[in-house]
């Protein structure tokens, strides 16, 4: 654990990056925040903070793609992730932290792994792929704060495009972080780390609005993977050296 002033400067960092990515693609806050929220704050605490974050800003970034929603195609995912979401609670109140960083870990790197694959799963398709993914994705970010990437592996596997993918996984993100959040309750920050906390995500919020039309996809992808494999190998590595 960081000192609280140098903790909180990296809180603002982390956020800021976090919903940066989150703006330009969609989703991606978790992947790239929760690694280092986890190491910086503790796993309780940094899972339960990044849900608020990615919960918040995909409120923002749905405003404007509201319209394109497909709720025939998100209800079964929505009411899916909600069934689920109070077992990861459950689970991650009950392991010895470093247990909880080491599976924290786990989780973020082969989330990456599938994503990076592109993996096609019959499994993941039709209402039965739906179920499944929030399913799973419910579990793993109520537990490990980490809930998109089933989201991706179904989006992917119905072939939507990014037009179709991008306003889906914010209405997504706003409903499995807000279960999430009524699950674990809210974060116990100081009220200068939430200052930094809102303003981070603010300042990202802009900074992605600004960079989002300069900005080629394929870069933000790249980065987003090559960051969240290292967090998740990092915090697999801290979990791992506390056990030990």
């Amino acid at each position: 654990m960081a000192s609280a002033g140098a903790a909180e400067l990296l809180l603002g960092g982390i956020v800021v990056l976090g919903a940066l990515v989150q703006w330009l693609t969609g989703m991606g806050f978790a992947l790239i925040a929760v690694p280092a929220l986890v190491l910086v704050l503790g796993p309780g605490r940094g899972v339960v903070l990044a849900n608020c974050a990615a919960g918040a800003i995909s409120v923002v970034g749905l405003a404007a793609g509201w319209r394109r929603v497909r709720i025939g195609a998100m209800g079964p995912l929505v009411v899916a992730a909600a069934c689920t979401v109070p077992a990861g609670s459950w689970v991650a109140a009950r392991l010895p932290e470093p247990v909880l960083l080491a599976c924290v870990g786990i989780l973020v790197t082969a989330a990456v792994g599938f994503v990076i694959a592109g993996t096609r799963l019959p499994a993941m398709t039709g209402t039965r792929g739906a179920v499944t993914a929030g399913a799973v994705g419910g579990f793993m970010n109520s537990a490990a704060g980490v809930g998109g990437p089933p989201y991706s592996l179904y989006a992917v596997n119905a072939g939507w495009s990014v037009r179709e993918f991008v306003p889906n996984a914010q209405f997504y993100g706003i409903m499995v972080n807000a279960f999430s959040v009524a699950a674990n309750g809210l974060p116990r920050l100081s009220g200068s780390a939430w200052s930094v906390a809102l303003a981070a995500l603010v300042a990202g919020a802009l900074l992605g609005r600004a960079l989002a039309p300069r900005v080629p996809e394929r870069w933000v992808r790249r980065l987003i993977l090559t960051l969240a494999l290292t967090g998740g190998l990092s915090v697999l590595a801290k979990g791992l050296e506390g056990m030990l």
